[in-house]
């Protein structure tokens, strides 16, 4: 086993693709493939499985890639305070369903720690691929809700996954509207106020279930339905249809404005949001202190 073969396997996890690791890494693809098989029938593990639709990683590799980094990252240190080298890109994740707080966080801190040389990504995404991205290590961070509706399956899938869910919050459903309809100047509204206006949601995808939407009540039917697949989308449709879409409540003004309020939703219900990692790998100290900045910026919002 070399360090080398080390960096491989980490780089396919993170890409979730052997062919886009093999362009990152300047090598060929076949290359890198035999380098990764080499290393299985060493080791008499399998880390990555493959699949007629890419690769996943192994419960097996799950372990192996989190000491793996672990490795890699302490010949960094050594290579950068003893050779003088160049400092290695700082690299993390965080894949989270359209919550302006998750970004908040993430600026806050790229800020905080100054980095000069980073490559971090932060993906806006559907509520399976969150799951799915942090199961895979392609993220160490995942960003999502549960509720009385949601709750048995996203826990069943958790635990499929060796994945652990960390309460961030519980908000009161509330509706986002523009400051210029009619609703705004309400204290709070109803599901029957709500009925002339355009409901706007988040589209899943091929996973398209009911308790994945981004959305409670996912289950009633509208009149009018628009689905989109990003925020500064569905915002623009808020703002130029008067339409709404139910969410926690928490709203950035430094990044969407003014032009978008919340209000509260008249109805029994409870939203929990939280952060899911993986419980065979430890956090980076960068997850650790992402995870402290959410925690921060949900304070200041409240």
């Amino acid at each position: 086993m070399t360090f080398q073969q080390l960096k491989y396997a980490i780089e396919i996890a993170n890409w979730g693709s052997i062919n886009e690791a093999a362009k990152r890494l300047f090598i060929s693809q076949p290359s890198l493939s035999m380098a990764i098989k080499e290393l299985e029938e060493e080791l008499k593990i399998t880390i990555f499985e493959r699949t007629n639709k890419g690769i996943n990683v192994s419960v097996e590799g799950t372990e192996f890639l989190g000491y793996a980094r672990q490795v890699i990252e302490q010949i960094e240190l050594l290579e950068n305070r003893y050779l003088d080298a160049k400092p290695s890109p700082q690299h993390f994740s965080v894949s989270t369903q359209h919550y302006a707080f998750s970004v908040n966080a993430f600026v806050n801190l790229i800020q905080k720690y100054a980095l000069e040389d980073y490559e971090f990504t932060l993906r806006e995404t559907k509520t399976y691929e969150i799951l799915d991205d942090v199961k895979n290590l392609r993220s160490e961070i995942g960003i999502l809700y549960l509720n009385d509706f949601n709750n048995k399956v996203i826990n069943k899938l958790l635990k499929e996954s060796n994945l652990e869910f960390t309460v961030l919050f519980q908000a009161q459903p509330h509706v986002f509207i523009s400051a210029k309809n009619p609703l705004a100047k309400q204290a709070n509204v109803s599901l029957d106020d709500l009925d002339p206006y355009p409901c706007l949601s988040f589209e899943q995808g091929q996973y398209n279930s009911f308790h994945f939407s981004e959305e409670i009540l996912s289950t009633l039917t509208h009149k009018k339905n628009i689905r989109v697949s990003d925020r500064a989308t569905l915002f623009n449709l808020l703002i130029g249809l008067n339409g709404y879409t139910i969410s926690t409540g928490v709203l950035s003004a430094d990044l969407n404005g003014n032009n978008i309020i919340a209000v509260p939703l008249n109805i029994d219900e409870t939203i929990t949001v939280g952060w899911i990692s993986h419980k065979n790998v430890t956090l980076s100290k960068l997850a650790a202190a992402y995870v402290q900045e959410l925690e921060k910026v949900i304070q200041d919002y409240h």
